[in-house]
């Protein structure tokens, strides 16, 4: 018998051998949090992955803060890190197993290791603090990697998977295993490596499009082989995994959950290494908005309102902007989901639409992933009581109050200058004292003074505090304009050289004469080819870009002499 999706043409029949309907045997993590077996499951590597992208790499304390709120996403698996990159990666992903892998109904803690014993041993012992553990380990099956990167015969990739798998299994009883460039691999081979991991105690199946290489329609049949030819696959899940060098990486996805993927490695806002990763807000909200074209490849009608997969849609507003802050990797106005033009509407139809009925110009609603009206909320008079209440109402239930503290504090100072404060106000004024807080950085400002004009030489004075023998420094220079100034008595001050300023970004926060400005900047350090990125927001937009390149500074500091492992680029 022949189904007809909803919404599809007399030519859109689908036979029922076609659905792709996956029955996927319930693990632990689905028996003891309660989570639909059938659902796709959410593999977010955003701390891992996501933080390979340049610029992006984040300390201990902000990677844990991610962690905390993507497990309140209701992400499936967060992949901390990896381990073996070097020890604050190691201690990263250990404090979030020991924290955020032990919440309330919390999400597996999973680390990444290449195919070598050393390797594995230090992922297991920075993720087994977790309630549900996961060792993630990988080797190349494409002919290209495995003779210019690998330098092994098929047969010895074979054998190391089924050595390596099985040491992984040995300690941990959840293990992915994942064959590298798989898109670009010999399928027949393809299937051979899986068996043997299936084997040797894979319980997930890992295949990533590594260089974005794929179409929809070929992922879709390289699943559909591997549910046809892997043996003992049907006691493990399918994952997918990809990058969007030619801009497929989505679709990729979708495609390959038609043909019976059930979970996906994506990043928030598609962060990652070149042109990014496959974004989870996307997967996501397809799965959510085209419910009813889904629903017949998970066995359900297409009218059944049960989420296809366990993430709290009113949580991605607030996770996309966390990410954003801490990485300072500026999301494109017309990014889908979370960009800022998402939900605005300039042509005049589609407003006399809008204002007529919701639907005629929206799929979905601003407020279906958290993105509240930009009312007025509170002013100076405002105390900390309500203060605490509206942070609440956002979602920021979880501050500390040293947290909150500051925050308040903040907000006092940003009340004066400003006569309205908004709930976007109010979420940058958070971020940025949040991000502050966990700022390892050795050097903090303490006063930004600048004198410019048309008949005047920028001169800015800078004081610095060194918060390792608590002392201050002031340093005064000139440049070519007041943010020039700043810049260059701040790298005096620090002593930092051989630095190139990459970007330089000035956006604001609302809409006004008097609104917080964010300032973006990327620095590359010449010595290392690293870039490194800094991000702070303030009303005057002269202290904001100080701020910022002084974060920007530390974090090359705090690097220098420490590169990590690249898992990409290692030895076998």
């Amino acid at each position: 018998m022949a189904t007809t999706l909803t919404g599809a043409s007399s030519s859109d029949v689908i036979s029922p051998a076609e659905l792709d309907v996956v029955r996927p045997v319930p693990t632990r993590h689905d028996r003891e949090t309660g989570r639909d077996p059938m659902r796709v499951k959410i593999f977010d590597t955003t701390l891992r992955d996501g933080e390979q992208s340049p610029g992006c790499t984040m300390t201990a304390e902000e990677k844990l803060q991610v962690a905390k709120q993507l497990a309140k996403l209701g992400v499936d698996v967060i992949e901390a890190g990896f381990p073996i990159a070097s020890t604050g990666d190691f201690d990263a992903v250990r404090r979030i197993a020991e924290s955020v892998g032990n919440m309330e109904n919390p999400p597996i803690i999973c680390g990444l290791a290449r195919a070598l014993r050393k390797d594995i041993e230090t992922c297991w012992n920075a993720v087994k603090y977790a309630a549900f553990p996961r060792i993630h380990t990988f080797i190349a099956t494409s002919d290209i990697h495995m003779l210019h990167k690998l330098k092994k015969s098929r047969e010895e990739v074979l054998g190391i998977t089924r050595e390596m798998v099985t040491y992984a299994r040995s300690l941990c009883e959840d293990v992915e295993f994942s064959a590298e460039d798989a898109l670009r691999s010999d399928p027949a081979f393809l299937y051979q490596v899986y068996s043997v991991a299936v084997e040797a105690g894979a319980t997930t199946l890992n295949v990533p499009d590594t260089v974005g290489y794929t179409t929809p329609s070929e992922f879709k049949a390289l699943i559909r082989g591997l549910r046809a030819h892997v043996k003992g696959v049907e006691g493990v899940t399918i994952s997918v995994h990809g990058h969007d060098d030619l801009g497929m990486a989505v679709a990729n996805f979708m495609a390959a959950i038609e043909g019976g993927a059930r979970q996906v490695e994506c990043t928030i806002n598609g962060i990652g290494e070149r042109a990014g990763n496959a974004a989870l807000e996307e997967i996501v909200m397809a799965l959510h908005v085209r419910k009813s074209f889904y629903n017949p490849r998970f066995g359900r009608a297409p009218e059944d309102e049960m989420a296809l997969t366990n993430i709290q849609t009113t949580e991605i507003w607030k996770t996309s902007r966390l990410v954003s802050t801490l990485t300072g990797m500026v999301i494109q106005p017309n990014k889908a989901i979370v960009g800022a033009n998402a939900f605005a509407h300039e042509s005049g139809i589609h407003q006399d639409g809008i204002l007529k009925n919701k639907s005629t110009y929206e799929i979905m609603d601003a407020e279906s992933i958290g993105l509240a009206k930009n009312g007025l909320v509170l002013g100076k008079h405002s105390g900390r009581h309500a203060f605490r209440s509206r942070l609440t109402e956002l979602g920021y239930e979880a501050l500390s109050d040293a947290e909150l503290n500051k925050a308040f504090v903040r907000f006092k100072e940003v009340a004066d200058k400003k006569k309205e404060i908004t709930n976007l106000d109010l979420e940058s004024i958070v971020n940025e004292e949040m991000r502050l807080e966990y700022d390892a950085g050795k050097y903090e400002l303490l006063r930004c003074q600048v004198i410019c004009g048309d008949s005047q030489v920028p001169t800015a004075t800078i004081t610095l505090l060194n918060k390792e023998d608590n002392q201050e420094v002031t340093v005064a220079a000139t440049g070519t304009g007041p943010v020039d100034a700043a810049y260059v008595a701040v790298t005096k001050a620090l002593g930092i050289e051989k630095i190139k300023l990459l970007e330089f970004v000035v956006s604001s926060v609302t809409a006004g004469i008097d609104a917080l400005g964010e300032v973006t900047v990327r620095l590359e350090d010449l010595s290392s080819g690293k870039i490194y990125y800094g991000r702070s927001a303030n009303t005057d937009v002269v202290v904001a870009a100080t701020q910022a390149y002084l974060g920007a500074l530390n974090r090359v500091a705090i690097s220098r002499g420490s590169l990590p492992v690249h898992p990409q680029f290692g030895k076998i």
